[in-house]
């Protein structure tokens, strides 16, 4: 027999590609950091107590043809149907413009949350965008830049309205009209607030003198377009907050919120381009009176302006974004859906108010042509005012029959309850689905005939309420008319592309960020239709290979951490944070120990681990941390003793957020556990863990994954995100579950989140395979600890492990630099502009400090660009230091450096032009150029424009 094993692919190829140092480079940064090899280094920094001595079990690193060819027998097993259910997840047509210029470019998807704003202005002008379409649709007065998913928008609303109600009630009161899952996600965050949710006819059961506010849905999950004025105004008179959940392009035909009275919109934007995906992920939205942008969760874009004067695109009210508010926040939100929110705006973009109306008159009439055709043949439609939606009545026995006679034809109906049907159409269906479904409730109907009769007029019925067809325009900023052929809209795409630092020009070396490559390979499958076109309620017949899939990375997630039990379902990090607490709680109730309610949280914690304490009603107690950056052992264990009974759990980035593995994590665990506490792991600092060791193995219970960190899904500019958790067995039963099945725990809209970017970590863990996760893992840590080594003679370093180790990030001390110069850590955040990079994060979790991960991704010369950048920059505070030149009038205050800067006439500044504009290394060939310079911040926040101008003001 031949011998064939030497021409197989090898098993590391991909692990190969995703890994950056070459290994002659590997072994020259061994040497720089002082470790003979790369087991020497894992022993150094990462306490033996804790570390693996076993393989995952999740085998050998496939090739990205055996991965493809996997994902696509997968893909295949899920059956693509037309879905007529509606629910609120529609078929759309995302313009192939927009699919390859945004959805599928690195340009887009591999950029990172615009903090910094000088190198984000392309991706804050697209998210300006959408706050502009956002206002425009729900005629309120400001939008923030999107939202998880329209359930979890819904509980921000209605913990908004708690927050500005002036009525004391704890009663919200929810529209029975409304979709199951945003119900379950509310009622799930009700509970822990203490708010009961009241579910009622709003013409019947609302009584406005006893709530705080009231979620009405606009048209109603039924379909029914009913008016709530009244309703909305005896709510005002109590003092309480009036809550529309609105579809968007529905919007376009009807009277704005905004006009009806409401306080706060929401919805989704899914069926502006963003295809179902099996639930997600797609852009929520909000929409705010004025008076409650202050309160608004999630982030704001708003228009500033630069150092020269000229106008630029910043986050707005920032301080809100980091959750300042910490524990006594309301809302623990952190990720927005922002390329998702980027494709819905230039989807409004692309087709401008009269293309989106006639997207939507077109649904309008279908939909009417569709009701008299049933109706004709006798069936009874119980919605008469509806937009896109009927539900029809029929007997038990008929509707089975239908249901089977439809899944036949190739549709989906939605099963509403016993006998009782609902269609829902969209911009995907046509004449010919209609005829189908007419022929679903009689195959022997006269369809031509039906049809003839039905005369589907493009626009709203004269059922809809008088005073609810919309007579304001909408969308005049000259945005949404300028860019209507394909030529012009993929020139105004790659414009704002070339204004941004992605991964795809520059390492981004954000500690906490996990910036790592995003693998073509790993982003191809998931705009596959079996993946990206399934509703998620779609029958479980029809979706074996998303279940097969979900299995898979729950089993390896399981490996991965050394926990039993993974739910996939929340949709960010925060979420995920959330769920984990919620699991505690549940715990703890079950046991009979309600009183448990104390959560412990280090001083240098995640800001959203208190907000996510707080809002799963756990009282947060900071515990102090030590000169080196620890958990104070002698805080900590005071605390426990005083919160013995209460003690419910202790929330602990591991490694810390100091970028350092704790010897002592094991102890921490065990005294938590003595004392009845449970122990949540923040998994944001996973990568420096996968493959080496698992929090559920030295003690921790539940831990949240991010895999839009670890697990290579790329951060698109600022979500979307998923943060599904991991759990021990006794924690298994508090999971979320499928609130469709109307389980009680759901935090997300959808039963598996974000499902369709699930393929994304299934491929990398698939891809690396055992040993290329724990080589990940271990050339992160060294490539860290490069940087350690370049860098230290020039910054301090300010904290280390026991041998004088970092994990997988560092934090470098500029504090004693800016009380010796006065230079700001800012100033040097700009400053690294000028060579090309974006900043490292900024004073987090120390302020006045970087923190630096440069992941297992970047190779040996994109670290020495790195450290010789900021050697440079060094060199140049020298300058400083020694007098030759003040801060003031320093290359480094007045960083960013523009083309305007080259181009001007006049130079009148004390450093050189070249100096400023080409520091020490960078070539003209290769420079980027900032779009702005330097953003006034204040002056953003104290003139807040968040909304495009219109297009009288260009004239």
């Amino acid at each position: 027999m031949p011998s064939w094993s030497s021409l197989l692919p090898p098993s590391d190829a991909f692990a190969s590609r995703h890994i950056g140092p070459r290994e002659a480079e590997i072994a020259a940064m061994l040497g720089a950091v002082g470790a003979s090899s790369e087991e020497v280094l894992r022993e150094e920094t990462m306490p033996a107590s804790i570390r693996s001595k076993e393989p995952m079990g999740i085998g050998r690193g496939w090739s990205e043809v055996e991965v493809l060819a996997r994902l696509r027998e997968i893909a295949g097993r899920n059956r693509v149907m037309t879905s007529l259910i509606g629910q609120g997840y529609y078929g759309t047509v995302l313009p192939g413009v927009i699919q390859r210029n945004i959805l599928e470019n690195p340009a887009w998807y591999t950029a990172y949350t615009p903090y910094q704003p000088e190198i984000s202005q392309g991706r804050l002008e697209a998210l300006l965008n959408f706050q502009t379409l956002v206002t425009e649709l729900t005629g309120l007065d400001i939008a923030n830049a999107s939202l998880l998913d329209e359930a979890t928008a819904a509980a921000e609303a209605m913990a908004l309205a708690r927050r500005v109600a002036k009525s004391r009630s704890n009663i919200f009161f929810v529209d029975a009209d409304t979709h199951p899952q945003t119900l379950a996600v509310l009622r799930t965050r009700a509970e822990p607030f203490g708010f009961e949710i009241l579910v009622g006819d709003i013409g019947h059961d609302l009584d406005a003198s006893t709530v705080f506010g009231a979620l009405f849905s606009y048209p109603g999950t039924s379909g029914a377009v009913r008016d709530p004025r009244a309703a909305i105004e005896s709510l005002h008179e109590a003092g309480a907050i009036a809550v529309i959940a609105a579809d968007p392009l529905a919007l376009t035909l009807l009277k704005s919120p905004g006009e009806l009275g409401a306080d706060i919109a929401i919805g989704s934007m899914q069926r502006f381009g963003v295809p179902m995906g099996f639930g997600g992920p797609h852009a929520a939205y909000m929409a705010v009176r004025d008076a409650y942008k202050r309160n608004m969760p999630g982030r704001l874009v708003g228009v500033s302006v630069d150092a020269a004067g000229q106008p630029a695109y910043r986050l707005a009210l920032q301080t809100r974004e980091q959750h300042i508010r910490r524990e006594k926040a309301t809302s623990n939100i952190c990720t927005a859906q922002v390329l998702l929110a980027n494709i819905a705006a230039m989807y409004a973009v692309y087709h401008g108010p009269e293309g989106l109306k006639a997207i939507a008159e077109r649904v309008a009439g279908l939909t009417a042509a569709l009701a008299s055709g049933l109706r004709a043949l006798g069936v009874e439609v119980q919605t008469t005012a509806v937009f896109d939606t009927l539900t029809v009545r029929v007997t038990p026995e008929k509707a089975q029959e239908i249901h089977q006679s439809a899944i036949a034809a190739g549709m989906n109906f939605r099963r509403v309850g016993e006998g009782v049907i609902g269609l829902s159409l969209d911009e995907t269906t046509t004449p010919e689905v209609i005829e189908a479904v007419w022929r679903c409730f009689d195959p022997d109907c006269p369809t031509e005939a039906l049809a003839a009769a039905a005369d589907p007029t493009p626009g709203l019925s004269s059922d809809i309420p008088d005073g609810l067809f919309r007579e304001k325009s909408f969308l005049q900023q000259a945005v949404f008319s300028s860019y209507h052929s394909e030529t012009d809209m993929l020139r105004y795409l790659r414009r704002l592309a070339d204004k941004d630092l992605a991964l795809d020009r520059t390492m981004i070396p954000l500690g906490s960020c996990t910036m790592k490559l995003n693998a073509t390979v790993e982003m191809t499958p998931i705009t596959w239709p079996g993946f990206c076109d399934l509703h998620p309620f779609a029958p479980a017949d029809q979706t074996e290979g998303y279940t097969e899939l979900f299995s898979d990375l729950e089993s390896w997630l399981c490996a991965v951490s050394g926990y039993d039990a993974v739910s996939l379902q929340p949709n960010s990090g925060a979420q995920g944070e959330y769920a984990g607490l919620l699991a505690i709680r549940g715990y703890h109730r079950a046991r009979g120990q309600e009183q448990r309610d104390v959560c412990l949280i280090p001083a240098s914690a995640h800001g959203t681990n208190p907000a996510s304490a707080q809002m799963a009603a756990m009282k947060v107690v900071v515990v102090k941390c030590d000169d080196d950056g620890n958990v104070d052992m002698d805080d900590l264990k005071a605390k426990i003793v005083r919160h013995a009974d209460t003690l419910a759990a202790i929330m602990i980035t591991y490694p810390s957020t100091h970028g350092v593995f704790e010897e002592s994590v094991r102890d921490i665990c065990a005294l938590v556990h003595e004392a009845g506490g449970q122990v949540y792991l923040d998994g944001a600092n996973m990568n420096a863990q996968v493959g080496l060791s698992q929090p559920g193995k030295y003690g921790a219970d539940v831990s949240h994954f991010n895999l839009h960190k670890t697990f290579c899904i790329p951060h698109g500019g600022g979500g979307p995100g998923m943060g599904p958790i991991g759990v021990r067995s006794h924690l298994a039963p508090f999971l979320p579950g499928r609130p469709e099945l109307g389980e009680d725990l759901a935090v997300s809209a959808a039963p598996f989140g974000s499902a369709s970017i699930l393929p994304i970590s299934w491929a990398y863990i698939r891809l690396m395979g055992d040993e290329g996760l724990a080589r990940a893992t271990t050339l992160a840590i060294l490539n860290s600890n490069y940087i350690v080594a370049r860098l230290s003679d020039a910054y301090p370093i300010l904290y280390r492990g026991t041998k004088g180790r970092v994990a997988h990030e560092c934090i470098v001390d500029l504090r004693p630099i800016r009380d010796a110069t006065g230079v700001t850590v800012d100033d040097i955040a700009k400053r690294l502009v000028d060579f090309g990079f974006h900043a490292p994060t900024v004073s987090f979790p120390v302020p006045g400090t970087f923190m630096i991960e440069p992941t297992e991704s970047e190779g040996k010369r994109e670290l020495d660009r790195f450290c010789d950048a900021m050697l440079a920059i060094r060199e140049e505070i020298r300058q400083i230091e020694t007098g030759v030149i003040a801060v003031e009038a320093s290359a480094l205050r007045h960083a960013p450096h523009t083309a305007r800067d080259l181009a001007v006439t006049a130079w009148d500044r004390a450093y050189e032009r070249a100096e400023g504009c080409f520091p020490a290394g960078v070539a003209p060939s290769t420079k980027y150029w900032p779009p702005v310079g330097r953003i006034d911040n204040a002056y953003g926040d104290r003139n807040l424009v968040c909304a495009c101008p219109e297009l009288s003001s260009y004239l």
